[in-house]
């Protein structure tokens, strides 16, 4: 079995759903997480805010440049709050990303792992 299966299509909707919406700044690179002061973010922190943002949990996105493209998506699961989570990767270097990694996955209640985007087109991800 393959680790992960990648999909140009799949990474094409998550782009759009990026650009669909305005990035709205959170916490600074280099300010301090609110429940773990000695934390501070990796680079900013912030969400895309969309039309149906009200009733739909926001894109939560690291970002390090303005783009328009969604480098890797990060799936965390969480123990405290009893969910995933789902983070987008935008503008960041190799370096940045395992910043990222790292503060996500350091501590004993939250893990995540890391997506790359891809260009694979596998069979079946295609419509008839």
């Amino acid at each position: 079995m393959k680790e992960f299966e990648n999909s140009a299509y799949f990474w094409q909707k998550v782009d759009t759903l990026y650009s669909s919406g305005d990035f709205k700044l959170v916490n600074k690179k280099g300010s301090a997480h609110k429940a773990y002061p000695s934390l501070t973010y990796p680079c900013d922190f912030g969400y895309v805010e969309t039309l149906s943002s009200d009733t739909d949990s926001p894109m939560e996105v690291f970002r390090s440049r303005k783009s328009d493209t969604v480098d890797a998506i990060v799936i965390c699961a969480d123990i405290i709050d009893k969910r995933f989570e789902v983070k987008a990767l935008v503008g960041l270097n190799e370096d940045e990303c395992q910043e990222v990694l790292h503060f996500l996955n350091c501590t004993d209640y939250q893990k995540s792992v890391l997506l790359r985007r891809g260009k694979e087109i596998p069979a079946w991800s295609e419509t008839e």
